[in-house]
């Protein structure tokens, strides 16, 4: 027997980014949307705290054996399993977001089933196949029946892509109303700044892109520079980064303190008060043009040239860190960055995402 709720939405998210950008959409679907964990990061430490810091409950996987797999057993387990669901449980439409293997898997199953895909984030483009992240885009692209382009140029990417006009919408990105909502106050972000024994002036760095972490010359290159920015250094260290320091026997500077990995909020915290951000992650990318903070993106490409082109980031090789991290804390670019809005839209993203989950859905069952 086959179940149809009634005016349901599928949110399918599996990573804790993921978690973070959905969660203005769960809020603004209401009882319309129905959270879908494929548990794709499956600790459940750490995504159970972002659940609860986005105003979620913690949820269950609805996918099982996926944690740890391949790529191609993670995508192959999800589309399997999500597919199952969809078929007893049918939604009005299938919600993805970015550019994850769940993503991918979540596109997949529902354009099979031939329920409406909605993708969240659509159009980025590294251009560098070598990225799984850009295969996932473009199949994804391929799959969606509705595509919510965060920025104009993420939209004229589609639209040379070949994607019909007609399923085009630019909404901005969930990720302005996520960090407006998770942000810390003042008092509550130098209490967590004090538990962590930071003080002012510090550089805050993430690392866990694998272009990084599996080359041991450009992971020791990129620790090198971070050990000579001329201010002490807070990493919070990502497994995947521990286990090739290990490995590569690469050596900490004593200028960067290593941390445990911190939940969302804590990162924010960090973030507000850092004078520079020293990452090769995508949602960074994207957090600081809210945060108004100077970012050097240590990666040969990046998807996200709108926080490039507004002065927020630059792209930078390893062993021109210390000279981007000058160039970026020029007086110049400072003023630059406080007087700039994000491009990244006016945070109501998520009501507009809502919207089209919902109505565009309905006119494509119509048709």
């Amino acid at each position: 027997m086959v179940e149809h709720p009634a005016g349901e939405v599928a949110v399918v998210f599996g990573t804790r980014p993921e978690i973070i950008k959905l969660a203005p959409v769960l809020h603004a679907l209401g009882e319309d949307g129905r959270a879908v964990f494929t548990g794709q990061h499956y600790d459940p430490e750490l995504t159970d705290a972002v659940f609860r810091s986005c105003g979620l409950s913690p949820l269950t996987p609805a996918v099982t054996g996926v944690g740890g797999g391949s790529r191609a057993q993670q995508v192959a387990t999800m589309v399997d399993q999500l597919s199952a669901l969809f078929t007893r449980t049918r939604p009005r439409a299938v919600v993805v977001q970015g550019d994850t293997n769940t993503t991918n898997a979540g596109a997949q199953a529902g354009h099979y089933l031939g329920i409406p895909v909605v993708h969240v984030e659509a159009g980025l483009r590294s251009h560098d196949r070598a990225m799984p992240e850009e295969t996932n885009r473009l199949l994804v692209s391929a799959l969606a029946d509705v595509h919510c382009a965060a920025t104009p140029e993420n939209a004229r990417n589609l639209l040379d892509g070949a994607v019909p006009a007609g399923s085009v919408f630019v909404t901005g990105n969930p990720v302005v109303e996520a960090v407006t909502a998770l942000l810390p106050d003042e008092a509550e972000t130098a209490r967590l700044l004090a538990g962590h024994g930071l003080d002012a002036g510090f550089v805050l760095s993430t690392v866990h892109r694998p272009e990084n972490t599996d080359d041991p010359a450009r992971l020791t290159a990129l620790l090198d520079g971070l050990g000579r920015l001329g201010a002490p250094v807070a990493l919070p260290l990502h497994p995947r980064t521990r286990k090739a320091l290990a490995a590569w026997d690469v050596a900490v500077p004593a200028a960067v303190r290593v941390l445990p990995p911190v939940d969302h909020r804590t990162f924010l915290a960090f973030a507000r008060s850092a004078s520079l951000l020293v990452s090769d992650s995508g949602g960074v990318q994207e957090e600081v043009t809210v945060l108004r903070k100077p970012l050097v993106v240590v990666r040969t490409s990046t998807e996200r040239p709108e926080s490039v082109a507004a002065g927020f980031s630059v792209l930078s090789e390893p062993g021109d860190l210390v000279a981007h991290a000058e160039r970026m804390l020029s007086a110049q670019s400072l003023a630059r960055i406080a007087t700039t809005a994000s491009p990244y839209g006016d945070g109501l993203a998520s009501r507009r995402i809502a919207a089209l989950a919902r109505d565009g859905a309905a006119a494509l069952q119509q048709v």
